[in-house]
């Protein structure tokens, strides 16, 4: 297995965010990945530096004005003077709006759908980061390099959809990593059919809304009821995909404080579901924000539970692609990864030995 990281991911670094009515510190920290690849040093593991693949990946997956505006947002920001340090909306879209702002102002309120995404001098080198990890890791495995890869991937991309930042999200990392091996398989004459899901505590709304319309890309994810929880507007079980993309989002959403037991059987309803979609490769959204200490969270998973997930991940015998999202419990992460690689890498290794 190869772990894929790049040390830039750590320069993004906004202090505050607005979370309902208050100024809040953001738990979304640079520490997060400190001590993940700590963590991964320490179990004997090199941290391969990915190479940089440029803006193909990243515009296969999201609209050349969301891009541009991530690029430039924070230098325009601070050029037009009297703005705070970093870039937050205090508009959003409008009903049916008409026209695109030409202003940083409103841009920001165009591709920014809430204010948990506050957008620093560092933020577009950082994700760019952190997609190139992504990338790195699921060309590792398309390519047979390995039949299992990690990218230690910050700030993390889940929320993130074609056009729209959101909840410490920028770019869809899971999503350009999965559209960027499709013409890789079709080249090796295998199916272009690869299946992701999402085990963060939070719904994958961005990874829903960019795949949403196709039947390529089977996308599972577990979470929180939304009713009652963030996104709040995405992730309902009935939402199942649109066109050629129609049962092709199975979402299972689960109340808020359910237990570890449920947790990990829902998780299994969906890897049985991805069993009979038989995708060539399977992407992991891996969030740590489903342990029963993060500050975050609204479901018991253990640090010892983790390891069982990590075993159900592997038990699929797929191809697999682990790219980390959310988990903000920061003195607990190296022991929760911890965990989950001794179950992951275990099952793995008896898969491949079937």
């Amino acid at each position: 297995m190869k772990f894929v990281h790049h040390p830039d991911a750590a320069l993004h670094r906004p202090a505050t965010y607005f979370n309902k009515g208050l100024l809040r510190a953001l738990p979304e920290k640079p520490e997060r990945v400190g001590a993940l690849a700590s963590l991964i040093e320490k179990r004997g593991h090199a941290l391969i530096r990915p190479d940089d693949y440029g803006s193909a990946p990243r515009a296969a997956v999201h609209t050349p004005a969301y891009l541009a505006f991530l690029e430039t947002a924070h230098a325009r920001w601070v050029a037009e003077g009297d703005m705070g340090e970093v870039v937050l909306p205090n508009v959003h879209r409008m009903q049916a709006a008409p026209s695109y702002p030409t202003s940083v102002v409103g841009q920001a309120g165009w591709h920014m759908f809430d204010t948990a995404c506050p957008i620093d001098g560092n933020t577009w080198t950082a994700t760019c980061a952190a997609a190139n990890a992504a990338v790195h890791a699921a060309r590792l495995v398309a390519t047979g390099a390995d039949r299992a890869a990690y990218a230690l991937c910050r700030p993390p991309g889940h929320h993130a959809t074609r056009d729209m930042a959101g909840g410490f999200c920028y770019l869809n990392h899971v999503a350009i990593a999965a559209e960027s091996v499709l013409p890789t398989l079709r080249a090796q004459g295998r199916p272009a059919r690869v299946a992701i899901i999402d085990v963060d505590v939070h719904h994958g709304n961005g990874t829903q809304d960019i795949f949403y319309d196709r039947d390529d890309v089977f996308f599972v994810s577990v979470h929180g009821d939304p009713a009652e929880f963030y996104p709040h507007m995405a992730g309902y079980a009935q939402e199942r995909g649109t066109g050629r993309g129609e049962g092709y989002t199975l979402n299972l959403p689960l109340p808020i404080g359910s237990d570890e037991a449920t947790v990990l059987a829902t998780i299994g309803t969906g890897l049985a579901d991805i069993a009979r979609f038989a995708p060539e490769i399977l992407f992991v959204s891996l969030g740590f924000d489903t342990f029963i200490g993060d500050p975050l969270a609204a479901f018991g998973v253990t640090t010892p539970g983790f390891a069982r997930m990590g075993a159900m991940i592997a038990a699929t015998g797929l191809p697999t692609v682990l790219v980390q999202e959310g988990g903000y419990a920061i003195d607990a992460l190296s022991a929760n990864l911890s965990s989950f690689l001794d179950g992951f890498e275990g099952g793995f290794e008896s898969t491949a030995g079937a």
